[in-house]
């Protein structure tokens, strides 16, 4: 590991911000479609609280990560509150093809950023690094876990994955005020053809 440059801490320190703040999203999404499965898709409940769970331990290590990256809860969380338990709760009672459409885009989006952001880390931080790859196996286990429930998607279904992509990746690119597609485009560049 090198000593990082301020633009390096700076970055990684965005990167635990956002993925506190993406993680704590997680959280509001799973308990609202938790909140209406019990009244009408029971079936869906177990999934959703085992999923629920792992992203609170997710968002704990997030939380803990910080003190020593000089960085501190995003200031725009409310919007991953608010918007996190406002799009659980209306998926949610789309039933449960909307709550596995929506645990599928999230999860999509939130994976390709942390390949990203493993890429960045490798050799500038490795405990962070360590920690986004210990959370990757279960993010991607929720991704798997959606993308089997979901039935053949129709036009309305693809217009809400696409949808909630969009907005989550606008949340990702707010919260790190941009350092997300500089990532984006630093691994694209370091990929061989």
């Amino acid at each position: 590991m090198h000593e990082l440059s301020g633009r390096e801490a700076l970055t990684t320190a965005r990167i635990v911000r956002v993925n506190h703040a993406g993680e704590f999203g997680a959280i509001r999404i799973y308990s609202a479609q938790i909140f209406v499965a019990r009244h009408f898709w029971r079936d869906c409940v177990p999934s959703l609280s085992e999923m629920l769970g792992h992203e609170r331990q997710h968002c704990a290590a997030f939380r803990a990560a910080m003190p020593m990256r000089n960085s501190r809860p995003c200031r725009v969380m409310q919007f991953w509150s608010w918007g996190g338990w406002l799009l659980g709760f209306l998926t949610a009672l789309l039933g449960p093809q909307g709550i596995w459409a929506c645990t599928a885009a999230v999860e999509a989006t939130v994976h390709r950023h942390l390949d990203d952001q493993l890429y960045y880390l490798a050799g500038r931080d490795p405990g962070l690094h360590a920690i986004i790859l210990s959370i990757r196996e279960e993010e991607l286990a929720h991704l798997r876990h959606a993308e089997e429930h979901l039935l053949a998607p129709g036009p309305l279904l693809l217009l809400l994955l696409a949808a909630i992509a969009v907005a989550t990746d606008c949340l990702i690119w707010l919260s790190t005020w941009g350092d997300s597609v500089r990532m984006a485009r630093a691994l694209k560049a370091a990929k061989p053809s």
